[in-house]
């Protein structure tokens, strides 16, 4: 049969009400009972029941996990740092898949089913709704990667997607590419709006630079392959900027496939500097993000707002970083 606080306590020769004050963060327990307390929890194996102790505190510990988009690997990186984070603060990860979601109102309805004590939505291609919603639906949310807003609803932790498309275009243009194109995820996501701003915005106005923009259905290499497939057809720019690293890929594939290199006749420039961007055969030139610190911040804010809710939304931005490879052509 599983030991029960009932157990400890006797063993102990001390109180239930000492035991479960034992375990109580912050409670005060005379250090002789504290030793006697310890002694009795390793003889028996005990582990407080997670459950009842959510009955006594009213708090759950769990947080809601909000992700979609499984397809790009970048994502399973956020799901490891975002579980093993949380873990490591004693609060509980519950994984919430919206790949595909239209209803922000069902998502809320879902979470608060299991009583999270706060959410974290992991996502740039969620459209700011869903976030929102769990704000009105009395939930303390954090938006990691989300767009970035001068009056925020929400708490927003992640880049400057403008800030980020502004750096690929003076990469090209340090390197005298005039024919420059954007290519860009789903053209509503706010991290697509944002990285094709920032970019269009950084070349509008230059001596002989004709731009181009073009969309991928999906922040995938399937849709990035695709993509480039139809704009070589056509005839390809001097170089690209896509607004990721998996598009990049994607688009490396066809343009090598059509028998064409990277970088002597196209060039190409992703952003987040995933793990696949680093190998050999790839090299990709890219933008790195620092999702570690993105993260790290994100946890510690919706900690901060559980336990006092009643703080202003926030915005915090991570400044991001050129990685030089292989894909582009030295700056002359």
């Amino acid at each position: 049969m599983a030991v029960t606080l009932k157990d400890v306590a006797e063993r102990a020769g001390v109180s239930r009400s000492a035991v479960s004050r034992y375990f109580t963060p912050g409670a005060s327990v005379a250090p002789k009972t504290r030793a006697r307390i310890e002694v009795a929890v390793a003889d028996l194996g005990y582990a407080p029941n997670a459950l009842a102790s959510s009955l006594t505190t009213g708090r759950t510990k769990l947080i809601g996990l909000v992700v979609n988009n499984f397809r790009n690997p970048l994502i399973l990186d956020v799901v490891d740092l975002f579980t093993r984070g949380l873990q490591q603060r004693g609060l509980r990860p519950l994984l919430v898949n919206l790949s595909g979601a239209t209803d922000p109102a069902e998502s809320v309805r879902m979470l608060r089913q299991y009583s999270v004590d706060g959410v974290i939505v992991a996502s740039s291609t969620l459209p700011p709704s869903f976030a929102r919603s769990f704000a009105e639906g009395g939930l303390p949310v954090v938006n990691a990667f989300g767009r970035a807003s001068e009056v925020p609803v929400v708490d927003i932790v992640g880049i400057d997607n403008k800030a980020c498309g502004r750096m690929a275009a003076e990469a090209l243009l340090a390197r005298r590419y005039r024919r420059l194109g954007f290519l860009g995820g789903p053209q509503g996501a706010s991290s697509t709006e944002g990285r094709a701003a920032g970019f269009l915005a950084a070349v509008d106005g230059v001596p002989e630079v004709v731009v181009s923009t073009s969309y991928a259905e999906d922040y995938t290499f399937d849709a990035g392959r695709a993509a480039m497939q139809q704009l070589l057809s056509s005839g390809p720019a001097e170089a690209y900027f896509c607004g990721d690293d998996l598009l990049a890929m994607g688009a490396l594939s066809a343009i090598v496939e059509a028998g064409l290199q990277v970088p002597g006749d196209v060039g190409l420039i992703g952003l987040n500097d995933m793990e696949m961007s680093r190998w050999p055969n790839i090299g990709l030139t890219t933008i790195r993000q620092p999702v570690g610190d993105i993260i790290e911040a994100a946890i510690n804010r919706v900690t901060a707002l559980i336990t006092d809710p009643g703080q202003p939304p926030e915005v915090r931005l991570f400044p991001c970083t050129l990685i030089e490879r292989s894909t582009l052509r030295p700056v002359v």
